[in-house]
């Protein structure tokens, strides 16, 4: 055996038993899959677990203040670059070239050439922010063994604990992390909330904690968790979360804000002033649970009414950026140009955010902060329209019901749905 076959085989073996599992679960929901990882293996193997303590205590400071010692982030960083080192992903991020455009904003451009023939494609319309999970359909029961990282679930004794040899019950329905293949950043990985449910790409209040709790536990302000909608750029309708490690503030953490509402909750919400997506911004509230059930509340008004968004974990769960977008729906309207179609920018939610992978280097070499603003500011609402979205929204934090709200904006004619069914 090889050297590297060796150490593929160390990192592949914890998974073992668990991705058996994870084929018998699934095959019991969706009858027979494709062939597929799920054969032969052994099972006494075990898979690493990371426990997370649900009561963690905050200090209430802005991370940048704090940047301690992180269990979490220092094994995730560790398996990713073992991970990297034996070539596990499609290209090596660390070799791509990057650079912050000059200019107010300070948009960051990686150069990563022809990432999108090696990317898993996108196997669903772009028309549907919710489509029923297809278990024909690439989805990641699908993935290597070599591909997880390690479990995430809360810790049972309420401390914070990494276990390299952590036993997986049969009946068990794990929060895996996985590493993302195709990476634009470094550390680039997957979180796949309980991964035997098979749940499609829709937020759900239990999910949304737990990509919190993602984010808290990496105790960096450099490591950011995102989630991007069907219809704002989720290329897998598979429930899951995208996170990386990269040591630049974000564009859009840098734009100014102005405070719009305060809830019961303690709950702040701004609105993004200067920048060319816009936006809205949540911070406060007495707890990591009060932040994460008004966001979650949002996104769900959001995706049940067919308006694709992204949104951006920021300062280790302290400030959450939603940001409502149209691309896709100008783009099935002939509404974008051939030029930049060519330029196969997809804005998922890190584009949003102010980084973007570009796959030619006559795009990398060209780029500019007037060449993205213009592009940002066309996938961005309009300013009628994120008016009313943004009203609607408030209303449905509130209290109002969501069926009356909609109805509300409906009469109006200020804010209407994407869903060919609505009138335009």
């Amino acid at each position: 055996m090889r050297a590297e076959e060796g150490v593929v085989a160390a990192i592949a073996s914890p998974s073992a038993a668990f991705f058996k599992e994870v084929f018998l679960h699934a095959q019991t929901l969706f009858g027979e899959m494709p062939p597929s990882i799920f054969v032969k293996y052994d099972k006494r193997a075990k898979l690493p677990l990371y426990s997370f303590s649900k009561s963690a205590k905050d200090s209430g400071r802005s991370s940048e203040e704090r940047v301690p010692h992180s269990l979490f982030l220092d094994r995730l960083l560790k398996v990713w670059e073992e991970c990297r080192l034996i070539g596990l992903f499609h290209h090596d991020i660390t070799a791509c070239e990057t650079k912050i455009l000059p200019g107010e904003h300070g948009f960051i451009v990686v150069l990563v050439e022809g990432r999108d023939l090696k990317k898993r494609p996108t196997e669903f319309g772009l028309d549907k922010v919710l489509q029923h999970f297809d278990g024909r359909k690439f989805n990641f029961t699908k993935i290597g063994q070599e591909e997880v990282v390690f479990r995430f679930e809360e810790s049972e004794t309420n401390e914070a604990q990494y276990l390299e040899h952590a036993p997986v019950m049969a009946s068990a329905c794990p929060n895996v992390i996985a590493i993302n293949v195709s990476p634009i950043a470094y550390g680039h990985v997957l979180l796949i909330p309980r991964m035997l449910d098979c749940m499609p790409q829709r937020i759900d209040r239990e999910s949304f904690l737990l990509a919190m709790h993602m984010a808290r536990e990496a105790q960096n302000p450099y490591f950011r968790v995102g989630y991007n909608s069907l219809g704002a750029f989720a290329t897998i309708n598979h429930l899951h979360f995208q996170a990386y490690y990269l040591t630049e503030p974000f564009p859009v953490e840098k734009a100014p804000t102005q405070r719009i509402a305060t809830l019961g909750s303690g709950v702040k919400i701004s609105q993004l002033l200067h920048y060319p997506v816009r936006g809205l911004v949540f911070e406060g509230g007495s707890s990591l649970e009060d932040l994460s059930d008004v966001i979650s509340s949002a996104c769900i008004f959001l995706q049940d009414n067919n308006f694709p968004y992204n949104a951006l974990i920021s300062d280790s769960g302290k400030q959450i950026f939603l940001l409502p977008q149209w691309y896709a729906e100008k783009r099935a309207q002939g509404k974008v140009s051939q030029e930049i179609l060519e330029k196969q920018v997809n804005p998922a939610v890190w584009e949003l955010g102010g980084h973007f992978a570009l796959k030619r280097r006559q795009d990398y070499e060209e780029a500019s902060e007037g060449s993205i603003c213009s592009f940002l500011e066309m996938v961005s609402l309009s300013e009628e329209r994120f008016a009313a979205m943004k009203g609607y929204i408030l209303g449905a934090l509130a209290g109002g019901g969501v069926k009356d709200i909609m109805e509300g904006a409906q009469r109006d004619g200020k804010f209407v749905s994407n869903d060919p069914s609505c009138k335009n």
